[in-house]
């Protein structure tokens, strides 16, 4: 610890550590601020800091000044299926300004697959359950307030050997869920983020989104996703009242335009959406809003309700209208071009940009069909977010770094297709290629006009 510092309560640093981002979604980098709440809610006294070094543009020497300075008691490294490419650099950095700290990594990543995180210099690693009560236990552990020799769901380190966790790690109650605090956000750096929609990144450029944590866990069970593995089959959500009172409280805290729900299938609940759409037409649809979900739960009238309550896009994971790759998607996905149509039609007449996720590469599919499927999207006045398929099923705990960061769904996994050169170069160019259906939903919501003076 520097000269004359003195640490009268432990120090908790929760952050994502620097990197160049490959795709960014608001969303995905919530955990660090719910996990961050958590951790202020269940250690009161303990100071919780909280960083997204790969956002806010954090230097390494500006994050070895802090961790020299703060002397961190505890630091809760967040990992991604690409969020691996500065982690050894940043582990190097602890180590040697911080060396009295405990490490522990959270995120998707290890959620998938923690052992390849066991040949890294931590104390624990967080693999099934919600991440909150995951990282909590390890702080519990590492600082003394529980003599635990096990943590449920969480891979811990003692004396060199790794010992795995007895029981599955905990799913939260939502009611337990502690909603990030907008004011510690960089938002501004979100806005600079989705300024490029060529990018196809989630968000909506030249508008500020607010991203509200409405659900967890899905049953749909796509082999492809890591939703289920982690978060569970049953779906957890948010209270309407709770995701409105959140909206309320950050629409009069921040400049926010539009408000984007970060849920695996938001209308799988659809008397949930009812009821929201019906409490937001009863306030003056004056919340701009977007959210994910698949064309099967989804009707006309649904579609319409949304419309008339502010919804301004909603995204589909349509992944392939090609019926050779249905057999790699659950049933709830089988869609063909004429659902896709009627879907359209639905999306156009209420006023909502549709958006569709397609995945290249899909088992049983071919470039063409993905090509077909694009053109369609974009012939029936959609908007299509291509992405690589990335069979996650193949990864192994004893991969490389440079392995574990080809799982990121904009490069195709080495054995795991059977394209030719020029396949592999037409499929690469429906990612990386000149983007032409680029959004003009921000039309639709109306910029942030600051409050007028007091006279």
């Amino acid at each position: 610890m520097p000269s004359g510092q003195e640490n009268t309560s432990p120090r908790i640093l929760v952050i994502w550590p620097p990197q160049v981002l490959s795709y960014f979604n608001a969303g995905h980098h919530l955990a660090l601020y719910q996990v961050t709440g958590h951790l202020r809610s269940k250690l009161p006294h303990a100071d919780v800091r909280v960083c997204d070094a790969s956002v806010e543009r954090i230097t390494w020497k500006d994050l070895g000044d802090d961790l020299y300075q703060s002397q961190y008691d505890l630091i809760a490294v967040m990992n991604d299926f690409d969020g691996v490419d500065g982690l050894g650099r940043f582990l190097s950095y602890a180590h040697a300004l911080c060396p009295g700290s405990r490490i522990v990594t959270f995120g998707r990543l290890s959620g998938m697959n923690p052992g390849f995180f066991q040949q890294f210099d931590l104390d624990a690693v967080v693999h099934t359950g919600d991440f909150e009560p995951g990282v909590y236990a390890a702080a519990s552990i590492f600082l003394g307030l529980d003599q635990a020799t096990t943590a449920a769901g969480v891979h811990l380190r003692r004396d060199g050997c790794w010992i795995a966790p007895v029981q599955p790690g905990a799913l939260l109650d939502p009611q337990e869920w502690v909603l990030p605090q907008v004011d510690e956000i960089p938002y501004h750096r979100y806005d600079e983020m989705y300024g490029n929609d060529a990018n196809k990144f989630c968000g909506i450029p030249k508008r500020r989104e607010l991203v509200v944590p409405a659900a967890r866990g899905c049953p749909l069970g796509c082999s492809y996703c890591e939703v289920h593995p982690i978060f569970g089959k049953r779906e957890r959500r948010l209270s309407v009242d709770r995701v409105l009172a959140y909206i309320e409280d950050s629409f009069a805290k921040a400049p926010f335009e539009y408000v984007a729900f970060y849920a695996p299938t938001f209308t799988l609940d659809r008397n949930w959406v009812r009821d929201l759409c019906d409490r937001l037409i009863r306030a003056g649809s004056v919340y701009p809003w977007k959210c994910a979900t698949t064309i099967h739960h989804l009707d006309r009238e649904l579609v319409q309700r949304m419309g008339a309550s502010g919804c301004v896009r909603v995204s589909v994971g349509l992944e392939t209208l090609e019926p050779a790759g249905h057999g790699a998607l659950p049933r709830a996905k089988h869609t063909s071009d004429a659902n896709l149509d009627q879907l359209a039609r639905w999306c156009a007449d209420a006023g909502i940009e549709l958006n569709c996720f397609v995945i290249v590469g899909l088992p049983g599919t071919t470039i063409a069909g993905a090509q077909h499927t694009i053109e369609t999207v974009h012939r029936l006045g959609g908007r299509a977010r291509p992405t690589i398929y990335c069979p996650t099923e193949r990864m192994t705990p004893d991969m490389a770094e440079a392995e574990i960061a080809g799982y990121n769904r904009q490069l195709f996994v080495a054995g795991s297709h059977e394209f030719t050169p020029a396949e592999l170069c037409a499929a690469y160019g429906l990612v990386f290629g000149p983007q032409c259906d680029q959004t003009t939903v921000f039309e639709q919501i109306p910029p942030h006009q600051p409050a007028a003076a007091s006279l």
